[in-house]
């Protein structure tokens, strides 16, 4: 039996509502986007850029602001790049767009030694060139495709191999001042995009340089990231909220919280009730002690 088609588009729309709904509120929260703003869309061929770019065009339709977008590639001249794929789709939108062509491939694969990540050269290079697109077209703010689980990947990497509390944040300026970067999909989880991406029937490009690498320590993130999810369903969004609720008195960095002057006299803070809130059913009261289970 045929799927009802009826059903079919209620369930794509719904997705497409979601999405359009998480993406806002970002921007919102965030102050992602201004008025006369021109949005540099940084698009991979990716299913996160491709899902960016076309919820931004869905919002700017309904936007109480006006801003422009245009859709930037960098061609990085892996073998076999399709480069007939983006501009042709690109043009089937009817958005502006430009193609960066750039051979950070070749550089790449001379100075990284072969089985080593590439990653962050890679990104760097990437950055910089897109920075300098940026001021070229007169772009105010560049959009890049990071989702939820990017964020909590870096801050596991930071925290396991770079021992920081750090993340990606949703908006930052860029080491010279001179850029805003936004990342619109912070709220979104990334199985909504790979739903939206097969929805979309999106001509995905494979990235050869770092996209068929298994050895990489964000992969494993990934991987810790699922096995929690799958399970303590729940555990994913609990920690991604855990980013938006900082209480800088219960952490050990002085730069946030004068310890050195703290006393018993004055205006109460926080205190003790921080160490209290949030606790569940993994928590056992035995008489005046509480025993808290950990996985």
């Amino acid at each position: 039996m045929s799927a009802d088609p009826r059903k079919t588009a209620y369930e794509e729309n719904k997705l497409a509502k979601k999405l359009c709904r998480l993406v806002g509120q970002a921007i919102g929260d965030f102050n992602m986007i201004e008025d006369g703003d021109k949005v540099m869309v940084c698009v991979s061929g990716g299913k996160d850029s491709y899902a960016m770019l076309d919820i931004l065009l869905k919002l700017r339709t309904r936007a109480p602001i006006h801003f422009d977008i245009v859709a930037v590639n960098l061609d990085q001249k892996q073998p076999g790049f399709p480069e007939e794929i983006l501009p042709n789709y690109l043009r089937n939108l009817e958005v502006p767009f430009h193609i960066e062509e750039q051979d950070t491939y070749s550089i790449v694969k001379r100075v990284v030694p072969e089985g080593k990540t590439t990653c962050g050269l890679c990104s760097r290079l990437r950055r910089g060139i897109l920075y300098r697109v940026a001021d070229e077209l007169g772009a105010t703010k560049v959009a890049l495709g990071h989702h939820r689980e990017d964020i909590l990947e870096t801050l596991l990497l930071n925290m396991f191999y770079g021992g920081k509390l750090k993340a990606m944040p949703p908006k930052l300026k860029s080491d010279d001042g001179k850029h805003i970067v936004i990342r619109p999909l912070a709220y979104v989880p990334e199985k909504h995009l790979e739903a939206y991406a097969a929805q979309e029937n999106f001509p995905i490009i494979p990235c050869n340089l770092c996209g068929s690498q298994t050895n990489l320590q964000r992969v494993a993130m990934k991987e810790l990231l699922k096995s929690w999810e799958k399970s303590h369903p729940g555990r994913v969004e609990s920690i991604f909220k855990s980013l938006t609720q900082v209480t800088p008195s219960h952490l050990l960095d002085s730069s946030l919280f004068d310890f050195q002057h703290l006393s018993a006299e004055g205006d109460a803070i926080e205190g003790d009730k921080a160490l209290e809130e949030g606790l569940d059913s993994s928590c056992i009261s035995v008489g005046n002690v509480q025993l808290i289970q950990f996985d």
